[in-house]
């Protein structure tokens, strides 16, 4: 016979936290990323490119890109942010919204820019160099 679990108002209150958390740790992402779209995306596109992750004819354009993705993520609403990280949702246990979006970006359209000449490393290397990033530009933005 299967168990029927009844969520009690302990446990909805404490979903609800967790979700409102979340939510609000999205906002402030997206937020700090449009305050700082220029910024964040020139230290971006440098650190792929300086690690050797992305190899390119053109740092400009590869910047370029990555404002128009940036641009997008802030305009884009929960569904098409999910739809587009779908694929990548399981590269860490705990993953930050916009540098998940930012990495999906680089490995499945920035690898097809006519001046990028390949991309190297995991999803994870990517990631992470992404997210190194961003930990710095939400510091920097928290200290204000």
């Amino acid at each position: 016979m299967a168990k029927m679990f009844y969520t009690g108002n302990r446990e909805s209150k404490l979903l609800s936290k967790i979700e409102s958390s979340k939510e609000r740790e999205r906002i402030k992402t997206i937020s700090a990323i449009r305050d700082n779209i220029d910024s964040f995306s020139n230290k971006v596109s440098m650190k792929l490119i300086e690690t050797g992750l992305i190899e390119t004819v053109s740092k400009s354009s590869v910047e370029n890109q990555i404002v128009r993705c940036l641009d997008n993520l802030c305009r884009a609403e929960d569904f098409d942010i999910d739809y587009a990280v779908a694929p990548f949702r399981s590269l860490v246990s705990n993953p930050n919204i916009a540098s998940l979006y930012l990495t999906a970006f680089v490995v499945e359209n920035l690898i097809n820019h006519k001046d990028v000449i390949d991309i190297y490393g995991s999803d994870d290397d990517i990631y992470f160099c992404i997210q190194k990033e961003l930990t710095a530009l939400m510091e920097g933005s928290s200290g204000r």
